[in-house]
């Protein structure tokens, strides 16, 4: 289970559960929402509601891996996310954006080469 950091649990299920594909548990209450993979099959994202808003970078984050990058940049910004880089950053075969969730929380959307793409 990742636990990621909210000040809106209704916005954030709604963006995490579009861009991932993930369910709302419906017996969530209080402060936490789970949001539970399709089929039960990955790993779960536990969304806890804080007064505070986000201050300064994520040490940890979740990268997307995508077949089709600008077209998952589209979907997500569509969904409510914001980019950080304009530019796509290439290194070592990857290709990606960083962007961030309604909370400002960041993410990566990355694809990789046709070479890496069975990796």
């Amino acid at each position: 289970m990742v636990v990621l950091d909210c000040v809106d649990l209704d916005r954030s299920a709604a963006f995490w559960c579009g861009a991932l594909g993930y369910t709302a548990e419906s017996s969530s209450t209080g402060r936490y929402r789970r949001l539970l993979p399709p089929g039960g099959n990955g790993v779960e994202l536990l969304l806890q509601q804080v007064p505070e808003p986000k201050v300064t970078k994520n040490r940890v984050h979740l990268d997307l891996r995508v077949p089709d990058l600008e077209a998952e940049m589209a979907r997500l910004v569509a969904l409510g996310a914001r980019r950080i880089t304009d530019d796509p950053v290439e290194e070592d075969g990857w290709t990606w954006y960083v962007l961030t969730d309604p909370d400002d929380n960041e993410f990566c959307v990355l694809q990789p080469s046709e070479k890496l793409a069975g990796y």
